[in-house]
């Protein structure tokens, strides 16, 4: 048994090899980190960059790429944070060679290269199939709201940005005639705003005034519809479909009322004319002894009447409480000014201010595509991430001539179930029609069997297929699939540092792309990069 305690030498030389590839093990996710991308073709960072000249040497884009990555395969996106572990963490000392950039350096060539990243993505991608990955038999989209760097709290509306864009107008304005003033130019010792506030808060106003005329186009297209249809009900001609809301189906409602009360005033006036003209007892009937021709009831008591007055008032209600819809609406139009580009998304835990992740997976969770949207709902994005993943099928089937890389049915839920996605041209496909519970259960209570018949349209052959027992076995793997890569994603990237529309969708294929790198990883024996090259 030992008598005392190990030493403990700070001021030892040195505690670490000379040579910095053994500092960590041959199997450690850095050396295949920077394995791969000596694999890959990074010439698209190149470009822009110039070597040369005077001053102090840039620092390798390769090397750039290589901290970036490593980086997101440790959830770490903060340019900061990675300058700090640089200095600190081995793994990130050894990934950047010990020249260690600063989080400036790291920031901008993030934010330079988003289009880059997409190339980055494809690349990885055919590194995954050229090793034997990529089963896409069954395809899986789906999509998740991930977080801008921005605060929900920085939406505007458009009193506030008017005010703002007013203020910076004045401001010119006032250092303008000072310069002039003073006859000299103004001072620039300040430096320039770097965060570009003024641009963002015009892009955020030249947003909230396009939704506007949009809303204002769209109302106007309906009120074009309106007059049309109270034209026909004015010349008697019959109508179809719901009465138009808002003061429009007052009108109409007016109009119903006005015609019903005018054909019954007319009936009465009839009779009053009729018995002027006999001024003797009508004749009465043999069978009955009744008189002849009966008293029409007075306007206000005939059931037309009683009827359409009673739909002017619920006009009239609608009306009421689609004014206070609409000015609700106005009030709540918004642009964010730190991300303008971002939106308000609801989640299952509430809103939160970011963007719409869309993700097509393949069966042994391989990312093949992704996209980044700005609505909420994932309807119109089906059909362009359907087209993305079998483009990156094809790709694949052609460098590999793999029978894997050939799609096979593409699975997506409730949220893309449209007439236009399920007919669209492409390859086979199950869209759910109702939320996973009910489309289990409809499977179990009552199932169905053999294809759908020719006189059911697409949403009915589509509810037939899901009740066959081969079409819910299929539909059952969607959630296995798409959810646990989702799932892991966000571990990668739970919310974006970039901001702008065009920068998020470039962080969006790095993460994406990092994703894919961890799945070679850990599913294929270490050193085995440059076999996908061969």
């Amino acid at each position: 048994m030992a008598k005392g305690y190990r030493p403990v030498q700070r001021d030892q030389p040195c505690l670490l090899p000379l040579d910095m590839r053994e500092w960590l093990s041959e199997n450690h996710l850095v050396w295949f980190v920077i394995e791969a991308v000596d694999e890959l073709d990074t010439g698209v960072f190149e470009q822009g960059r110039r070597t040369g000249g005077r001053g102090a040497a840039g620092y390798d884009p390769r090397m750039l790429v290589v901290v970036l990555v490593y980086a997101y395969c440790q959830g770490v996106r903060s340019s900061r944070q990675v300058e700090r572990l640089c200095h600190t963490d081995v793994a990130f000392r050894v990934a950047c060679a010990a020249t260690v950039p600063d989080h400036t350096t790291v920031a901008r060539f993030r934010n330079q290269h988003t289009e880059a990243f997409t190339t980055l993505f494809a690349q990885v991608l055919g590194m995954a199939g050229r090793l034997g990955m990529g089963r896409f038999g069954t395809v899986a989209i789906d999509g998740t709201k991930i977080a801008a760097n921005a605060s929900g709290s920085a939406n505007r509306g458009e009193q506030w940005l008017d005010e703002q864009l007013a203020a910076q107008v004045v401001a010119q304005a006032r250092a303008l005639d000072a310069a002039e003033d003073e006859c000299e130019p103004p001072r620039t010792d300040k430096g320039p705003d770097r965060t570009d506030r003024r641009g963002r808060v015009r892009r955020a106003a030249a947003q909230v005034a396009a939704a506007q005329q949009e809303r204002a186009a769209g109302r106007a297209v309906g009120d074009q519809r309106a007059q049309e249809r109270l034209a026909k009900v004015r010349a008697g001609e019959p109508v179809t479909g719901k009465r138009p809301r808002g003061q429009a189906g007052v009108v109409e409602a007016q109009a119903r009322v006005d015609q019903v009360v005018a054909a019954h005033q007319a009936r009465i006036d009839a009779y009053e004319r009729k018995c002027a003209a006999h001024p003797t007892p009508p004749p009465r009937s043999r069978a009955t002894g009744r008189p002849m021709g009966r008293r029409p009831v007075p306007v206000d008591e005939h059931y037309l009447v009683v009827r359409a007055r009673r739909q002017l008032a619920k006009a009239q209600d609608s009306a009421r409480r689609a004014a206070e819809r609409d000015a609700k609406a106005d009030q709540t139009l918004v642009a964010n000014t730190t991300d303008p580009d971002s939106r308000l998304m609801p989640t299952r835990k509430g809103f939160v201010q970011g963007y719409n992740t869309q993700v097509a997976v393949t069966a042994d969770q391989l990312i093949v595509a992704v996209q980044v949207i700005q609505d909420t709902h994932d309807l119109a994005s089906f059909v362009p991430m359907m087209t993305a993943a079998r483009q990156a099928a094809t790709t694949l089937h052609q460098a590999t001539a793999n029978p894997d890389h050939t799609i096979g049915v593409v699975l997506a839920d409730a949220g893309y179930c449209t007439h236009a996605n399920l007919v669209a041209e492409g390859p086979d496909r199950l869209v759910a029609t109702a939320n996973g519970r009910a489309t289990a259960k409809a499977a179990t209570t009552s199932p169905t069997h053999g294809p759908p018949g020719e006189d059911l349209d697409a949403r009915q052959a589509m509810d037939h297929r899901l009740r066959t027992p081969e079409g819910a076995a299929t539909y059952k793997r969607r959630g296995a699939t798409v959810e646990p890569a989702i799932g892991n994603l966000k571990k990668i990237l739970d919310h974006f540092s970039c901001r702008g529309i065009e920068a998020v969708t470039g962080e969006a294929n790095l993460a994406a792309a990092v994703f894919n790198l961890l799945r070679i990883y850990r599913t294929r024996p270490a050193r085995t990069v440059a076999l996908a090259t061969a």
